[in-house]
């Protein structure tokens, strides 16, 4: 089992480097063009890839985040606009809001039950008594 763990080795870092060496920006790569890093990791994997890694890697990490929507690597809850700010006059604002909301449904409601109210007396009107 053990004679297996070299070719693994270097197929690991195979993968590894030539992943590693095509998401990296063209004008950030050292030394050498992307092209020609591409082609010495296939021709000579070992030494092609430790010397992807110790002379044409880039040296400044990505600018990028795993989720390019976000700048705070996948949080995005920290990123979302509050909808009030954390002073006094913005909860008198919310609760504000929330009043002229509840005066609304409620009045919807008074609305809705008088309609309602109405539809019965009309059908007891129109119904024949037995």
């Amino acid at each position: 089992m053990l004679r297996f763990l070299p070719v693994v080795a270097e197929i690991a870092l195979l993968v590894f480097c030539l992943i590693d060496a095509i998401q990296s920006d063209s004008d950030r790569v050292r030394n050498l063009s992307k092209g020609w890093w591409l082609v010495l990791i296939v021709v000579l994997p070992l030494v092609g890839g430790i010397a992807w890694l110790v002379a044409g890697r880039p040296q400044t990490p990505r600018a990028q985040v795993a989720w390019p929507a976000t700048e705070t690597a996948g949080f995005p809850e920290h990123e979302r606009p509050r909808r009030y700010g954390d002073d006094d006059a913005a909860a008198e604002r919310r609760r504000a809001e929330e009043r002229r909301s509840d005066e609304l449904h409620e009045q919807m409601l008074r609305e809705w039950e008088a309609q309602i109210r109405a539809r019965e007396q009309a059908a007891e009107r129109d119904r024949p008594d037995a």
